[in-house]
């Protein structure tokens, strides 16, 4: 399932700039609700962006317990990995034929394509 890996690479780099703010670990004191947003995004951001570079840079050289160190700081161990969209249905039509027959065809052409697991 990629949604759980994904969904923990968003959340824990924004809960660590929310907590890297609120704490002062920063240095940064923060008394406006507006400002301390502010804050907060941007240290998320920069959060995310050493932990993920870090985790690139660390697969590129081959040093395994930095990616996985990096990986488990934005949530979750390894990028999630999607698989390529689906390629395009080709369907036969025959319009000279019987029009149940279109019917059956305008069925199948407008049918959800669903995955493996049964989800849209």
């Amino acid at each position: 399932m990629n949604a759980l890996p994904s969904i923990l690479r968003t959340v824990v780099p924004v809960l660590a700039g929310w907590i890297l703010t609120v704490t002062g670990a920063v240095g940064l004191e923060v008394d406006t609700v507006t400002l301390a947003g502010g804050v907060t995004a941007a240290v998320t951001v920069a959060y995310y962006v050493v932990f993920r570079l870090g985790e690139l840079l660390a697969a590129r050289i081959g040093w395994e317990p930095g990616r996985i160190i990096a990986g488990l700081l934005l949530g979750w161990a390894r990028p999630p990995v999607y698989s390529p969209p689906a390629k395009p249905r080709q369907l036969p039509l025959d319009l000279d034929g019987d029009p149940a027959e279109f019917v059956g065809f305008f069925t199948k052409a407008t049918a959800v394509p669903r995955n493996r697991d049964g989800i849209e």
